[in-house]
């Protein structure tokens, strides 16, 4: 049983000044396709509510930065990408954020504590020297919470197949219910079903990091076994991929997103190569998430950083935080996602294989 408990969602007072006297928000025609009217309001990470008529404040149901709001005939607001727009969408316009233009973004909703109150203080940034033992231990807790009360999406880098222990470790992970949903690259998949059918990551050993004789062929061979199989799925149900992460995520019917890129060999037959269509099929997921743990991949988790917003409106309307975890050993990785606009997301400054293992340990043994 969790001890982690939610935060209550504090609702604005819109009986309260500014917002009494707020006006309605305008709305403006989209002309032209995939273009948003002039004066458009960009939405951000927290929940903003539209005053569609005086006295009718309301807050979307799903939310993501750097997009617009579009009023729908039942009188809801849906937030949509800019590309999506039609002539005749209805998008909501105003630049001021407390009330002025009928937007109000609500940045206190949960209450949080900043962890500076001094005006100088030492040690206010995240760095490698930063103690993350609470981090840790509010993350076990959340797991566990968010194992039967959430959906868990996990954004993976390959580093974490490069390792036996760290590979083996998410595989029980998987296997445990605490992953709901995977968005990863061509670049995870590849190497951890590398290390299934020969026991290298690139070509190296993922136990003793000998390198195989032809060692850079191995990845190629993966790939072209699986294409020749014509999916994953089918590698798994023959057998060719007996274990880890993929077979893990096969097995359990754990949906996921493996979105391509240039660089890409192959790819995959699971890949996802045009990136509107990815990014589509990356935001169904994340529409899901309660939290997201994003681990040593930069792009992947700046990507989707930028989907996730810091809240979530449940099927049951209660509103909760939606926590986002960033695991790296780069500071300046970690600390780009703030720089992108995702302010909510949160540092664990470690190896992600070493991260992967205690995380393994904490929760299998309290299970």
């Amino acid at each position: 049983m969790s001890s982690f408990k939610l935060p209550e969602f504090r609702p604005p007072d819109f009986t309260l000044p500014p917002l009494n006297n707020a006006p309605a928000v305008k709305f403006k025609e989209v002309q032209r396709a995939g273009v948003a009217p002039e004066g458009y309001h960009a939405t951000s990470i927290y929940p903003e509510y539209f005053q569609v008529h005086k006295g009718e404040w309301i807050l979307p149901k799903q939310s993501r930065m750097d997009s617009v709001a579009v009023l729908q005939t039942a009188g809801t607001i849906e937030i949509r990408e800019f590309r999506t727009l039609k002539p005749g969408d209805l998008v909501a316009c105003g630049r001021h954020e407390n009330g002025e233009d009928g937007i109000y973004v609500h940045l206190d909703a949960f209450g949080w504590e900043y962890a500076v109150s001094e005006k100088f203080a030492f040690r206010t940034r995240i760095s490698r020297e930063t103690s993350f033992s609470y981090d840790y231990d509010e993350l076990y807790n959340l797991l566990e919470h968010d194992r039967e009360n959430g959906f868990l999406l996990w954004v993976l880098g390959p580093a974490v197949a490069f390792d036996k222990d760290s590979r083996e470790c998410l595989a029980a992970i998987i296997d445990e219910g605490f992953v709901h949903g995977v968005l990863a690259g061509n670049a995870l998949a590849t190497h951890d079903i590398e290390a299934a059918i020969f026991g290298t990551a690139l070509g190296q050993d993922i136990y003793t990091k000998k390198h195989a004789e032809l060692g850079h062929y191995k990845h190629l061979d993966a790939i072209n076994k699986i294409r020749e199989l014509g999916s994953i799925k089918a590698a798994v149900e023959k057998g060719i991929i007996k274990d880890g992460i993929m077979a893990s995520l096969v097995k359990r019917e754990v949906p996921f997103v493996l979105a391509g890129s240039i660089r890409d060999d192959g790819p995959l037959p699971e890949v996802i190569v045009n990136s509107s269509e990815a990014q589509d099929r990356m935001r169904a997921l994340v529409r899901k998430a309660t939290t997201v743990i994003a681990m040593a991949t930069q792009l992947h988790s700046i990507a989707a950083g930028n989907m996730t917003p810091a809240f979530r409106v449940m099927e049951n309307g209660t509103v909760r935080p939606v926590y986002f975890f960033v695991i790296d050993m780069s500071e300046f990785a970690a600390n780009k996602l703030a720089d992108r606009g995702s302010l909510t997301a949160r540092s664990i400054l470690t190896n992600t294989q070493d991260f992967v293992v205690n995380l393994h340990r904490k929760l299998i043994r309290k299970n």
